[in-house]
């Protein structure tokens, strides 16, 4: 028995005189506690029992961080869209229609520009909900775009991972976005900018191996999972039981693989601090 679908909504249907929508809760997926979504929403998708930090659509994370949630959507260059003519239980182009009719965006990140605490700086989101967040060609293609935006408007580069890896369907094609990108980055480390990288959950397979963990400064949501393979695949190949806690944020903290690990409140804030020391620039009132 569904509790909230046999009891409450009849009970607040019989007091409101009308039906009640399926949205107005959501369940926490690590304290399984209900809550009401407005609230929920209030508080930037953390859980308010356990501060479980749920993951957040691209364009929910872009109003957050940027001042007074304003920011100017940048072109992506397009992609070819299914280069190996992929199918496995469906054809990869019917995949492709769907994701984008679910997420409302062309591919798996948002890029855009604008500022945080006044300085200039070019985000790039990862959007779990398109596909995973999996990174094939159009999202090697953004990732280009925004490095080569942030040298020329000499602005702060920081990318938001969010993404499940390589997308299986681009073959070698999503594989050869790992040099790519890695190249990109070090044009604006070259140009003597700052790259900063926000891992939230999850930040796996070739995203992590290649510009997620490349940031001048790493910083990490609570609770994120951060890895290349899976708990199980590594547990399997290596015939141990691995620590507790392993692959999350605050072991990598502990264990020096990100700088630190800060709450979805907070990010806003600390990414201000930072700018203002590495772009050599006063926080302005």
């Amino acid at each position: 028995m569904n509790w909230l679908t046999d009891f409450v909504r009849p009970k607040l249907r019989a007091l409101v005189g009308k039906e009640v929508p399926d949205n107005l809760w959501d369940k926490c997926p690590k304290c399984e506690q209900m809550i009401f979504h407005r609230d929920l929403e209030e508080n930037l998708f953390v859980c308010r029992h356990c501060g479980h930090h749920m993951r957040l659509e691209a364009k929910k994370r872009l109003a957050l961080l940027f001042d007074r949630g304003f920011y100017q959507p940048m072109k992506i260059p397009p992609a070819v869209q299914d280069p190996l003519r992929f199918r496995d239980s469906r054809k990869y182009v019917e995949r492709l229609k769907e994701a984008r009719h679910k997420a409302q965006e062309d591919d798996a990140i948002i890029l855009a520009k604008g500022e945080i605490g006044g300085f200039p700086v070019v985000i790039v989101a990862f959007d779990f909900n398109f596909m995973g967040g999996s990174m094939g060609a159009a999202v090697g293609n953004g990732i280009l775009a925004g490095a080569e935006a942030a040298v020329r408007e000499k602005a702060a580069f920081i990318i938001v991972s969010a993404s499940g890896g390589a997308r299986m369907q681009e073959g070698i094609i999503s594989l050869m976005q790992m040099p790519r990108t890695t190249i990109a980055i070090a044009q604006v480390k070259e140009a003597g900018l700052p790259y900063i990288t926000l891992l939230t959950d999850p930040t796996t397979g070739g995203v992590s191996a290649s510009f997620a963990m490349l940031g001048d400064i790493a910083i990490a949501e609570p609770g994120a999972m951060i890895g290349f393979a899976g708990v199980r695949v590594i547990q399997q190949t290596i015939k141990q039981e691995l620590p507790k806690g392993f692959q999350t944020a605050e072991y990598l903290l502990e264990h020096g693989m990100v700088d630190m690990v800060v709450p979805r409140s907070e990010l806003k804030k600390r990414l201000t601090t930072i700018l203002s020391l590495v772009m050599k620039k006063p926080l302005r009132d």
